[in-house]
């Protein structure tokens, strides 16, 4: 049996223990996050959404999801 890699990042200050490769959307899923409202941002740079499938976390990344919230 072959066991998967953990890798340590960063997720909103707090260090997760996730699987090695990982994408930002697998992420985004396991984590139930409503996309369209959100920014979400990987080591002080924005990303594109319609790249999250295309990017892999590697280890001691940071990312900081940011939750839109209307007002006036």
């Amino acid at each position: 049996m072959k066991k998967i890699k953990k890798i340590k990042i960063k997720l909103n200050g707090k260090i997760k223990l996730v699987n090695k490769n990982l994408s930002v959307q697998n992420l985004v899923n396991e984590f139930k996050i409503p996309i369209k409202k959100v920014a979400i941002e990987l080591n002080e740079e924005i990303l594109n959404k319609k790249m999250l499938k295309k990017i892999r976390l590697k280890k001691n990344d940071k990312i900081e999801i940011v939750h839109f919230i209307g007002g006036g």
